[in-house]
């Protein structure tokens, strides 16, 4: 799933993100997104071993910056780049 929410999809739906997935059809993002339970916890320490993992080194940080971001629309604030 976090796989196909990185993926550079031109749209992102629970049909685009499911065949992304390599699922045949939609439901189980559906339930991902809809119904399933979340456990902060345990979604935290498996993105931090994903992460450790694929960077590979104790070296290394990581920036998260969303300030790149293009807005969409034309009546919010901040919606040219800055």
């Amino acid at each position: 799933m976090i796989r196909a929410l990185l993926a550079p999809l031109t749209r992102k739906n629970c049909r685009t993100l499911a065949e992304h997935a390599g699922h045949r059809a939609p439901q189980r993002i559906q339930h991902l997104l809809n119904r399933a339970a979340l456990n902060e916890t345990a979604l935290a320490a498996d993105l931090r071993g994903y992460v450790i993992g694929r960077l590979g080194t104790d070296d290394v940080v990581l920036v998260v910056d969303g300030t790149g971001d293009l807005k969409k629309g034309t009546h919010t604030v901040g919606v040219t780049r800055q």
